[in-house]
């Protein structure tokens, strides 16, 4: 059985990350447990914030809520995103009046974290403080800060006929269109501004590992790591480093990823997020990538890149094959 680190630091964005995250937990229960149904190894989650929107006058931090729902064993098991047994009375009543905007869904349930963020917020703590307070009630088992206490929101460049070249929140090329408006570029407003959260870059310091959790490489881990400062705290941290591919079989394993590669003329294959990391040994960012069984035929293809690589079977389909994935990165990268 594998040996486990100390410390774990992962980089994660909302459902891919937290499902990781639940796995990673569970197997390391399993070597170092401490005794009370939890683990002695210390993992801490850097959220991405990109997707953060202001909407009917709240904070709404999908990706960081997505990891404390689901860690937290509140998640709707059936969407992925929300909470469980969730209403919508909130959104009808406001789609009723004809506010805007109609297409993003905010649950009764999920509301109430919004408005105590929002509240939080304007009374001066930080949303690094705000995180840690939600999660005192949630527990999730693990230490989770945002990328930045700044804004640094992800929009997306699109073109129409209609409207011609313009600039929309990532949450509405993502939901309301479906990310059907081809997307020209991604630029994350406020980013020059941005600084990493207190902890963030100790956290990549001062670990034992680093992973790159199998979320989307353009706007979750992308935007984490275009926060000043964070992509150079990767490429000089002692730690080792290793990726899980979000592409199988040369598809995403959920949602719009392949939208997000088009868009930086990256092929949507599991060797192209791979070369978009790139090597620490060559200034890039991993020293281990896996990928699925699927794709092992890339494997001496990446590793001609300098990076170690390894083909395992990566489908979360459970939480017994998501710890038997993160017990194979944890193995590959720190043997």
């Amino acid at each position: 059985m594998t040996s486990a680190p100390a410390r774990v630091t992962v980089l994660s964005g909302g459902i891919g990350g937290a499902r990781f995250l639940v796995g990673l937990l569970a197997h390391l229960r399993q070597v170092n447990p401490d005794g009370q149904g939890g683990t002695l190894t210390a993992v801490t989650v850097i959220g991405n914030t990109g997707d953060d929107i202001w909407v009917h006058g709240v904070r709404v931090c999908p990706d960081l809520d997505t990891v404390m729902y689901t860690l937290g064993d509140g998640i709707s098991r059936e969407r992925g995103w929300g909470r469980e047994g969730e209403t919508f009375s909130a959104k009808d009543e406001l789609a009723a009046y004809g506010v805007e905007p109609t297409w993003f869904g905010l649950g009764d349930k999920d509301l109430a974290t919004h408005l105590i963020r929002t509240q939080s917020l304007q009374s001066g703590f930080t949303l690094t403080e705000v995180t840690a307070a939600l999660c005192d009630r949630w527990q999730p088992g693990v230490t989770l800060l945002p990328m930045s206490n700044e804004r640094a929101e992800t929009h997306v460049v699109v073109e129409t006929e209609d409207e011609g070249r313009r600039a929309i929140h990532f949450q509405e090329w993502w939901i309301r269109y479906r990310a059907s408006l081809p997307a020209q570029g991604f630029v994350m407003v406020g980013i020059d501004e941005a600084k990493p959260a207190p902890g963030v870059l100790e956290a990549i310091h001062d670990t034992d590992l680093v992973i790159l959790p199998p979320s989307n490489p353009v706007v979750s881990i992308g935007a984490i790591l275009q926060v000043p400062g964070i992509a150079e705290a990767i490429r000089t941290t002692k730690a080792p480093v290793v990726g899980l591919s979000p592409i199988v079989g040369d598809a995403p394993v959920r949602g719009m990823a392949d939208a997000c590669l088009t868009a930086l003329n990256i092929e949507t294959t599991a060797t192209a997020v791979a070369l978009h990391y790139g090597a620490r040994s060559n200034g890039g960012l991993i020293d281990a990538w896996l990928v699925d069984t699927q794709d092992a035929l890339s494997v001496a293809v990446i590793e001609e890149s300098g990076i170690r690589t390894r083909a395992i079977p990566l489908m979360m389909t459970d939480v017994d094959a998501t710890a038997a994935m993160a017990a194979q990165a944890i193995d590959f990268a720190t043997s």
